[in-house]
């Protein structure tokens, strides 16, 4: 079963053109980058292919085989060049990249469904190209006319790579301890000199050439992250005309054996007085690589997702063939049958494919929101989205991330033994997710920049709009609808999506209040927070996607997607109220010394 994946179109379309109305919203709000159906259908057809038949295949061999190191040179897996070729061949790594760098021009969010289908059909592959568009986007936003003129196009095109460096052996979460230097030179470049850690495809075979953007400190430099700039260190110098010159000193030292993601290859990467130069403002480099984090955080949440869809996929198509055991109410003469008759399997089946479909809808919506900040021309407008996608950004890389490990931890289960073992793929896709919570920023770091940094941050103001945003788009969409049976079962979907959302405001009051005579109580609930507020937005979005489909009854999508949303309120969401509570618990419990004394 290895390798199996079909994308899901079906349910993309469903999110994109029924539940968000991409087509519609993009017209009314940033109409240079709207697209109509039919060209989304064709963009996720021609993408799904790629990866259904080219990249899937691909995933258990770079699995098995890794990557390779001799001499600082690495080489991919059996297939990844070929696989890489086509990939860029079909302009593919321009997809949200202007049209004038030679990318698509497409929004944000037809990037992260095609995005979806990358990492489902090999996660270690995904990585290459994405950490690209990334470093793109940094580029695009934060450089210098000249270096746009020089990197940009290569990098939408695929002939160039791009990385992110920040992480040093001493130096991981608290970039303030970053130590690598940079020393200016007569020419106006810079000589780069540091080591950075875990850098996903720091090396590789599969373009000519790798530009890794580098933070560092100016010799005059302040301690603390206000010191930190940001710079281009290509491997191959750029000469004049565009064409590669000599070699730079950036050295590959090693690549890290791990538990997953064998395929993408993990770098020391030693810079020795590598020739770099000044993207942005000199001490501001943080800043502009929190471009190309955000977009790394939207992307590791869809990774998640995509993954978890592949775990989903794999585990109900097991369900459907194991016969084993006596199901309850089968009258067979030997009472065995197909697993997805047990309701433990059911119950497991129906979790995956709620926190999938959930994901799915919550990383589109998410895409689409970044679309109408960066091409809405309406400042009140932009400015409530700013505040709005300062919040869910944590929240789509740790609550997805989180969900992946339950979703492929779930799919060995229903495997049994059989999920134990390499045959059935079902365990490489918990060691590929395992990173996802890691990478990017811990989870336990999105959960502080949540509540601390954000909602605490800015007393309370920013959770309270979105709270109200939430409340008067369920009010509006409770009342806007016809009475009939399907909306019965949603309106008891409503009750307790509205607690929910008044007792994450109590909440939120209290914490705010309480950061000021407690240093650690916010700390201490930020990860129950930002998962419940994950709950709270996934019944948002389940809601919306209730009423849809309970107006076409009798269709089997839309009565799956009905059934799937009633056992998310019945079976999922109730955990909320459960959040709240642990959520006030006083941080003297978690604090108290005598738990670990010597």
């Amino acid at each position: 079963m290895s390798g199996i994946y079909v994308p899901p179109l079906r349910d993309m379309h469903f999110v994109l053109h029924e539940l968000l109305e991409v087509e519609k919203v993009l017209g009314e709000t940033c109409p240079e980058v709207a697209v109509d159906r039919d060209t989304i259908n064709q963009i996720l057809e021609g993408a799904g292919d790629l990866c259904e038949h080219v990249l899937a295949p691909l995933n258990s061999i770079g699995d098995a085989h890794g990557c390779s190191f001799n001499e600082g040179a690495v080489s991919t897996p059996p297939g990844f060049r070929e696989a890489y070729r086509k990939y860029a061949d079909g302009g593919w790594n321009g997809v949200i990249c202007d049209v004038e760098d030679g990318g698509q021009g497409l929004p944000q969010v037809i990037g992260t469904a095609v995005f979806e289908m990358m990492a489902a059909s090999n996660c270690a592959f995904s990585l290459y190209p994405k950490i690209s568009e990334a470093a793109y986007e940094c580029l695009r936003t934060s450089a210098p006319p000249e270096l746009r003129k020089t990197y940009l196009k290569p990098l939408a095109t695929g002939v160039w790579a791009g990385t992110m460096c920040l992480t040093e052996p001493h130096c991981g979460t608290d970039l303030g301890l970053l130590k690598a230097r940079a020393v200016p030179k007569e020419d106006g470049s810079y000589a780069i000199t540091g080591t950075k850690i875990f850098i996903s495809s720091g090396e590789h075979d599969l373009t000519e050439n790798i530009v890794h953007l580098v933070l560092a400190r100016l010799p005059d430099a302040p301690n603390g992250t206000g010191g930190i700039s940001l710079f281009v260190v290509p491997k191959f110098i750029p000469e004049s005309d565009g064409k590669l010159g000599a070699r730079n000193s950036v050295i590959c030292g090693s690549i890290e054996k791990k538990m997953g993601i064998h395929g993408n290859s993990t770098c020391v990467m030693n810079f020795d007085r590598a020739t770099g130069f000044l993207a942005g403002e000199p001490n501001r480099g943080l800043s502009a690589m929190f471009v190309m984090m955000n977009n790394a955080r939207l992307g590791t949440g869809t990774q998640a997702m995509g993954i978890s869809e592949v775990a989903y996929q794999r585990a109900l198509n097991y369900s459907r063939e194991r016969i084993q055991s006596r199901a309850p109410g089968r009258r067979s003469s030997d009472g065995s049958g197909p697993i997805i008759e047990l309701p433990d399997v059911r119950r497991m089946l129906l979790t995956q494919r709620a926190l999938v479909e959930g994901g799915r809808a919550f990383a589109y919506w998410v895409a689409l929101q970044i679309d109408q900040l960066h091409h809405s021309h309406d400042p009140d407008f932009q400015a409530n989205l700013r505040g709005q996608l300062a919040l869910l950004t944590p929240v789509v890389k740790a609550f997805l991330s989180n969900n992946g490990i339950d979703v492929t931890s779930s799919g060995i289960q229903i495997h049994g033994g059989a999920g134990y073992i390499s045959e059935t793929g079902a365990e490489q896709l918990l060691r590929d997710a395992r990173i996802l919570p890691i990478y990017e920023g811990t989870n336990g770091v999105q959960a502080n920049d949540l509540l601390v940094r954000k909602v605490i941050g800015d007393g309370g103001s920013s959770m309270f709009a979105l709270l109200d945003n939430l409340r008067s788009d369920l009010l509006e969409l409770v009342n806007s609808e016809p009475r009939d049976g399907a909306d019965d079962c949603c309106s008891r979907m409503v009750k307790p999506l509205v607690e929910v959302i008044e007792e994450v405001r109590i909440l939120t009051a209290e914490l705010v209040e309480s950061a000021v005579s407690d240093v650690y109580q916010a700390s201490a609930s930020a990860c129950d927070y930002l998962e419940l507020a994950g709950l709270l937005l996934f019944g948002h979005l389940w809601l919306k996607s209730a009423i849809i489909s309970g107006k076409k009854a009798g269709d089997p999508f839309y009565d799956a997607k009905l059934v799937t949303a009633r056992f998310y309120f019945s079976h999922i969401f109730p955990k909320a109220l459960t959040l709240v509570v642990k959520s006030k618990e006083s941080s003297s419990i978690t604090m108290d010394s005598r738990a670990f004394a010597p």
